[in-house]
């Protein structure tokens, strides 16, 4: 057992405090005004359609929209995976080499856990196949295990990035640093959230020991960031990584940062090289909602029927611009992994699928999802919840990400995101906040498909 802060049933309470306080505070409604979610997204973890639900959440505070695992948190021993009807598609993933090295990755992530402090580190390392790994949030002021980036000294916070710089691609690490500052930006827009909306309020943990051979990873993890990273000799797993922001574009000390340019732009370019005919077959006749994610945290065993048209359909071209849209998101980690797994990918090409919801302009807030057995994406332009002028406590000022007033410092927050036709009380949805993720269906985010098969056949 790797020494760390035991989670005790007070730790555990603490971490779903935005549950218990939001049912104080009268009902469902109150659940969003906590959370941040929809009660109506457009699936949840018992969906089986993928299709609009009212009612309260049932995936618990965020329902899928990407907000917090709440007090649905699926435990690591129950794991499953995201499934189109509760069977896990068998023999899809299997050891083996991929030839790309994970050496300097090893190397990173053991030089950033030498440069802690032993206090630090023992917070930071745990288990292989503990609970941890499923237990990240979007809520900027979730109560996080590890190594907190705001509280390290200089050093320490660049063995860090470095350690990100080995994990992801170039891109990969631009993009989440840009979303830390954007963080930033929205704390200082609001006037507020001085702890949690920052560039320092993002965490390390470390599940088992970093090896070239046995099985370990990491996750780094905050408001609009969760990136788990598992490794097991030179194959490597990147999923679930979600990836957002609010807002996607603005100025922060001087530099003008702007994102998801590349997976909005690969969305649209596939969906305006359908025919008229295969487009019916991909829009859904449903409104847009201020959210409609429905892989988010807390959703690791979701039931998600296929819907959309199947590659199967497509012309070359059209295939084609699918894998490039793939390729966005499986672009974020180090380009020798995002070959092997965009590899996999084309391999299940077929059945793979492509579904979007709402209009289709250039600067629409629209939906998206690329599903198949061995990948989900979902793009989710969403209503604005703390910034704009339709945010419900946009306009400077006010509490952090809309926290009602006489709530604990330091807590979860946000304000809801709308339900099925916009607007709800986050205004109409806007490419000014954009939530993706990314999954790996079928028992295989966090690598427990990979884990499990080690066990099996290794020890």
């Amino acid at each position: 057992m790797h020494a760390h802060r035991l989670r005790t049933p007070a730790t555990e309470r603490t971490r779903r405090w935005f549950m218990n306080r939001s049912l104080l505070l009268g009902g469902a409604a109150a659940v969003a005004t906590m959370t941040g979610c929809s009660t109506g997204a457009s699936g949840t973890s018992d969906s089986t359609s993928g299709t609009a639900q009212s009612g309260t959440p049932s995936g618990g505070p965020g329902d899928g929209g990407g907000m917090g695992p709440g007090a649905t948190e699926v435990k690591y021993a129950d794991f499953k995976g995201v499934t189109t009807d509760g069977t896990v598609v068998d023999d899809l993933f299997s050891i083996h080499s991929t030839g790309v090295s994970t050496d300097a990755v090893v190397k990173a992530a053991q030089a950033f856990l030498d440069g802690l402090s032993a206090k630090v580190r023992r917070a930071s390392v745990f288990d292989v196949d503990d609970d941890e790994w499923l237990a990240w949030s979007n809520v900027d002021g979730y109560e996080r295990e590890g190594a907190r980036m705001g509280d390290l000294t200089e050093k320490q916070r660049n063995l860090g990035y470095a350690l990100l710089g080995k994990a992801l691609s170039a891109d990969g690490l631009t993009q989440t640093r840009n979303i830390m500052k954007l963080n930033a930006f929205l704390g200082d827009y609001n006037g507020g959230g001085k702890e949690t909306l920052t560039e320092g309020h993002y965490y390390f943990t470390f599940m088992g020991t970093p090896s070239t051979t046995k099985p370990w990873g990491f996750q780094y993890e905050g408001h609009h960031v969760a990136i788990n990273y598992f490794v097991l000799g030179d194959q490597v797993i990147m999923s679930p990584t979600f990836m957002g922001s609010e807002p996607t574009s603005a100025t922060y000390n001087g530099e003008k940062i702007t994102l998801f340019k590349p997976e909005t732009k690969a969305g649209l370019a596939l969906l305006r090289s359908l025919t008229s005919a295969q487009r019916k077959k991909v829009v859904s006749a449903d409104e847009k909602g201020g959210t409609d994610m429905v892989a988010g945290a807390g959703q690791d065993n979701l039931k998600l029927a296929y819907q959309g048209l199947a590659a199967k359909e497509l012309t070359s071209v059209q295939r084609q611009k699918l894998l490039d849209l793939v390729g966005v998101y499986v672009g974020y980690m180090d380009d020798g992994h995002a070959a092997v797994k965009l590899k996999e990918v084309e391999e299940h090409l077929d059945d793979t699928y492509f579904y979007w919801i709402g209009e289709t302009e250039d600067s629409s807030a629209f939906y998206y999802r690329v599903h198949s057995p061995v990948v989900l994406i979902e793009y989710d332009a969403q209503s604005p919840l703390a910034y704009g002028e339709n945010a419900q406590m946009g306009g400077g000022g006010g509490a952090p990400s809309g926290q009602p007033s006489g709530m604990p410092t330091g807590q979860p927050t946000g304000m809801p995101s709308g339900g099925p036709g916009g607007g709800g009380m986050g205004g109409t949805p806007t490419q000014q906040h954009i939530h993706t993720i990314i999954r790996t269906p079928n028992g295989n985010d966090y690598g427990v498909d990979l884990l499990r098969l080690h066990l099996e056949t290794d020890h």
